[in-house]
């Protein structure tokens, strides 16, 4: 340990850090390349090739030109998985079992404290209604 001094294990693991960053990035990118709607096929193919065999002027680049248009992507995908969770929570809560479900154990609930229903009736029914 006296041969490697704290400066230079902070420098390593300073290195280490850009690089996983780096290729972070590098796929980062890659992914954006392919999920560009806006590109042909020639134009992904350039922007690949030009980032896989320059790979520090591509980035570079590619965050210079695309940068912007890249964050748009992000976003919009990312709206479009909320629609998506959202159309499937109303799907889930209309169909049986679902918000219909809901609907009738507060029923059976208001009419337990209304004295319509006894407890053992209450507790029947909603079991049948959960199973």
């Amino acid at each position: 340990m006296d041969d490697y001094p704290l400066l230079n294990l902070f420098w390593t693991m300073m290195w280490i850090f850009l690089w996983v960053l780096w290729f972070f990035l590098l796929f980062k990118i890659i992914t954006d390349i392919f999920r560009s709607h806006d590109m042909g096929g020639w134009g992904k193919a350039g922007w690949l090739l030009f980032v896989i065999v320059l790979p520090y002027l591509g980035v570079l680049v590619y965050l210079i030109a695309r940068g912007k248009s890249m964050t748009r992507r992000d976003t919009e995908q990312a709206q479009q998985a909320d629609a998506a969770f959202k159309e499937y929570i109303r799907n889930a809560a209309s169909a049986p079992g679902g918000s219909g479900g809901v609907d009738e154990l507060a029923k059976l609930a208001a009419l337990k404290e209304q004295g319509a229903l006894t407890e053992e009736e209450y507790r029947k029914a909603k079991e049948k209604l959960l199973t």
